[in-house]
């Protein structure tokens, strides 16, 4: 389906980076670019608020520098910490906080972009679409949930164009230099 998009349009953005970060790595072994991404969702439209939910892992090494990276792609981080059950169970999903913020701040937009290939988002989809609001998502084909896209206004599929939006992995070449010294 084609979707109105214009200068003045007022776009909020919602990232799902866990379940971005989980995509990329086990489907093309790559990471995000997160940076292209936000351009993207905006397609050039009023960027009223971006966020990104985060999840705090039980081993931190390097997630600070990845948060920073975020941050200065244009994203407001939301983080909360893993949680861990008795058993071993862990749990890492900001479905409700995402789901709340939608529906907080739609009154002052037109467009609200969800960057996820969750199926539990389809009735936070179909609310904004009742209230008036456009929605897009935004995921990895592959992975997304296929009634999540029919629920959208549109659907793009980051796997259409993974030289735009994928960072590659360069584990081969730290492998050699690491060989070499």
């Amino acid at each position: 389906m084609s979707v109105i998009k214009y200068g003045d349009q007022r776009v909020g953005v919602l990232i799902d980076v866990q379940n971005l970060y989980h995509s990329a790595k086990n489907l093309y072994n790559a990471r995000v670019n997160f940076k292209e991404l936000l351009n993207a969702a905006t397609a050039k439209r009023r960027l009223v608020r971006a966020f990104g939910y985060v999840v705090k892992s039980d081993i931190p090494a390097g997630e600070a520098s990845f948060f920073d990276a975020l941050e200065k792609s244009g994203l407001e981080l939301k983080m909360k910490d893993l949680q861990i059950f008795p058993g071993g169970a862990k749990k890492a999903d900001w479905d409700v906080g995402m789901a709340v913020d939608a529906i907080r701040i739609a009154p002052s937009l037109d467009t609200v972009v969800l960057i996820t290939g969750d199926g539990d988002f389809i009735p936070l989809v179909e609310y904004l679409k009742n209230i008036g609001k456009q929605v897009e998502v935004i995921a990895f084909g592959k992975s997304a949930s296929g009634k999540l896209r029919e629920a959208a206004d549109e659907f793009i599929d980051l796997g259409e164009d993974p030289s735009r939006f994928l960072l590659t992995i360069h584990k081969r070449a730290r492998r050699y230099r690491t060989q070499e010294q």
